[in-house]
């Protein structure tokens, strides 16, 4: 992030009676700052003042590690004869279209987390009633009816709805609507009124949200469904 740093001089006091010891033949001044941070999202003047060393005329300051005792019993001196002064901290108009945006986030991430529960039971349940097959409903699918269990040669199948005609127990009695595609087709195309008087009993091999599979004793009969006519 980019900051730029930039001192304040708050006072300036002659320092001619010290040795420069950096360069004796000039003389010093004693300077008073206070430096100011900013940024795109915020201006920081802190209330602290520092001291500083400065060469005449030339204007180049005096490292601090080279001060005399009299230097820095000098400076601490007229520092504590300074009236306090004032600091300040702003957020740029920039800053605060950040921290609204950081607080909405966290603000949504909180919310997320508090209803997180919730959303999961109530998709738990939504699952729950998605998976849960009733009589009268009408689902598209397909089905194929084999002559040997496992094996594909020789057997029939297709794409179309499917009702449910009766339940007994753990035994679903589906038929076939009386337009069947050897192709799969748009579910809209294809009859979802008029179904066979025949039905074909099956056990559930698997009762998921979206996909149901139901399989004779027998192996013979398989049905997959999916999407259920609302």
């Amino acid at each position: 992030m980019w900051i730029r740093i930039t001192d304040y001089i708050v006072k300036k006091i002659e320092a001619d009676h010290l040795k420069n010891p950096k360069d004796p033949e000039k003389p010093m001044v004693l300077a008073f700052f206070q430096r100011e941070s900013r940024s795109v999202f915020h201006v920081h003047q802190p209330k602290k003042v520092f001291p500083k060393y400065y060469q005449t005329p030339t204007g180049g300051s005096v490292p601090a590690r080279k001060w005399t005792h009299e230097m820095e019993a000098f400076a601490q001196q007229e520092l504590a004869k300074l009236p306090p002064q004032n600091g300040r901290f702003k957020i740029t108009v920039f800053g605060w279209i950040m921290l609204l945006f950081s607080f909405s986030l966290i603000g949504y991430a909180l919310y997320e987390t508090a209803t997180l529960p919730a959303q999961k039971e109530a998709y738990a349940q939504k699952n729950a009633a998605l998976a849960t097959v009733k009589e009268g409903e009408i689902y598209f699918g397909r089905y194929r009816l084999y002559q040997e269990k496992g094996d594909f040669t020789g057997s029939e199948g297709g794409f179309g709805w499917f009702k449910v005609v009766s339940i007994e127990n753990d035994t679903y009695h589906i038929a076939k609507s009386v337009e069947i595609s050897t192709t799969s087709k748009p579910k809209e195309q294809m009859n979802s009124s008029d179904f066979e008087e025949k039905s074909f009993a099956v056990k559930a091999k698997e009762l998921e949200a979206y996909t149901k599979q139901f399989l004779s004793e027998d192996g013979l009969t398989e049905f997959n469904l999916g999407e259920r006519k609302e």
